[in-house]
């Protein structure tokens, strides 16, 4: 099931690559690098200082040893048992369950988790979450959702390039033919780029579930944790951003429609439960 999802995220990546060459090629090679480079830039910036962003703007405060002694020893067991750095822990003053990691890499890991999930779960539970969290930091997942955001966002500036041009240059017939084409083009290929970010974020989702649960050797504990997050989430909403809803173990904006779960960050908590409990079983049986 891990390489089933490495796989399926390298083919994504690979795919975004590819969507982005072959559009870019269509206004020619020199414009493709320009935006390109243009969207690397802007990616790299928030790579290195989206940390920082993300705990502002969500009023995160760090949490010291001394408040929360419990809290900071199941984060540093998981960091052994997961062979990376102890993260940072921090604190959201938010009634509503859920938790988060950033940090560009594992020397500069954090684990953010809100007030509402120290209440609503138990110490078990508590431990399978974070477990999936210090996965995310053990396999850089925030590097991998850099790139293929700074492919999208590349692909957007492409696309809205190509329809700019389309309205430019040639004859009546030509210029109809060419705006439609392009105006078409420029409003189906950044759905196309989101789809597959989306698809990568939820690919990675997997991963971290599986992943953090080896880590925590429990993995019924995050299925539990996930099926009342997944409640509490209903039940108590979440003030989180479009922008950084990703982040979050369950998906914090809402929404039971097909349609909706298309353009989810996150796959469906029922899928995730349900795997998680057959690697249980699995490990059960093998133990036996």
């Amino acid at each position: 099931m891990r390489l089933n999802n490495q796989l399926k995220t390298i083919l994504l990546l690979g795919g975004l690559s590819a969507f982005l060459v072959a559009i870019g090629w269509t206004i020619g090679p020199g414009a493709t690098w320009l935006f390109l480079g243009l969207a690397l830039a802007m990616n790299v910036g928030a790579y290195f200082f989206s940390d920082r962003m993300v705990l502002r703007m969500h009023g995160a405060r760090e949490l010291a040893v001394e408040k929360a002694p419990g809290l900071h020893a199941m984060v540093a067991e998981l960091a052994e048992r997961a062979r990376i750095p102890k993260p940072r822990v921090f604190l959201i003053d938010d009634p509503s369950a859920n938790a988060f990691a950033t940090g560009r890499n594992p020397e500069k890991g954090v684990v953010a988790v809100t007030q509402g999930i120290l209440d609503l779960l138990d110490q078990r539970e508590l431990r399978g979450v974070l477990a999936h969290e210090l996965a995310h930091i053990k396999n850089r997942d925030i590097l991998v959702a850099t790139i293929a955001a700074a492919i999208a966002t590349a692909v957007t500036y492409v696309a809205q390039a190509i329809s700019f041009s389309s309205f430019l240059g040639g004859s009546e017939d030509e210029e109809e033919g060419s705006a439609a084409g392009g105006l078409l083009f420029a409003l189906l290929a950044p759905v196309a780029a989101m789809l597959i970010q989306l698809g990568i974020s939820r690919s990675r989702e997997y991963l971290a579930d599986e992943a953090g649960a080896r880590i925590s050797g429990d993995p019924e504990a995050l299925a539990r944790a996930l099926e009342k997050l997944s409640r509490g989430a209903d039940l108590v909403p979440n003030d989180a951003q479009p922008a950084t809803a990703s982040l979050y173990i369950v998906n914090p904006l809402r929404g039971g429609a097909r349609l909706a779960r298309l353009f989810s960050t996150h796959p469906p908590v029922e899928e995730r439960v349900a795997r998680l409990r057959a690697l249980a079983r699995r490990e059960e049986s093998l133990a036996a």
